[in-house]
């Protein structure tokens, strides 16, 4: 694949960085993928190269960046512990700020030659939300969004397409949680909830325990349906 890092400028001038990965076309509609509290590590950069490879040109935002440039751990008990401590400390408001930055940086690419969303798991999940209203994304995609529903406030700038997954067994997010969420967009056309029955929180990533293949299987179809109507 032909991937690379990239420098992204916030809105006050400062630069970080992002992972960018190239469709085999080399040019393509744009996703900018937010990751999970592990960082920009080994799932997350497949993820990148298995949506470029169904034709999109990604990048992913190193939302640790005012904490530790390019954090890349794993999921075994002391990359764990030190994705908690990243979690912990880091602004999330400063995140989404950097997620909408990220998007404004894959629109100007010239291999980008359509529309731009935003998606992300777990805490990904959240920023993708808040980024997709601050940036005006053409659409978003939150997988297991940790924390939404103490963001609704920002529902009503939700205008484009969004796709929200959840997992009903997740022990993260309750399903009181989630049903403040979709109760902020109820009866939106443009809002699309799932929900998969017997999985936990994580269940798309095949390096944590909770993995499950069927229901990431079919949720990563059912993003890519959506992608391709949202982005087309």
């Amino acid at each position: 694949m032909n991937s690379r890092w990239i420098d992204i400028q916030t809105a006050q001038g400062e630069t970080f960085s992002g992972y960018l990965t190239l469709p085999p076309t080399g040019s393509g509609p744009g996703i900018v993928l937010v990751q999970e509290i592990w960082g920009v590590n080994e799932h997350i950069r497949a993820v990148a190269e298995q949506y470029a490879l169904d034709g999109y040109v990604v990048l992913a935002p190193d939302v640790f960046w005012r904490l530790s440039p390019r954090v890349d751990l794993a999921y075994d008990d002391a990359g764990t512990q030190q994705a908690f401590g990243y979690y912990q400390r880091v602004d999330t408001a400063l995140a989404a700020a950097d997620v909408a930055a990220a998007v404004a940086t894959l629109r100007a690419l010239p291999q980008v030659s359509g529309k731009v969303a935003t998606l992300g798991f777990c805490l990904g999940g959240q920023l993708a939300y808040r980024a997709a209203a601050l940036s005006r994304a053409d659409a978003a995609v939150c997988y297991y969004g940790g924390g939404i529903q103490q963001h609704l406030n920002v529902a009503a700038d939700i205008t484009m397409p969004i796709l929200f997954h959840y997992a009903a067994q997740d022990a993260h997010i309750s399903q009181d949680m989630v049903a403040q969420v979709k109760q902020a967009f109820a009866g939106k056309p443009n809002a699309q909830f799932h929900d998969y029955a017997g999985v936990d929180h994580g269940f798309n990533c095949w390096g944590r325990p909770m993995y499950d293949q069927r229901a990431a299987a079919l949720a990563h179809g059912r993003s890519l349906q959506f992608l391709a109507d949202a982005l087309g």
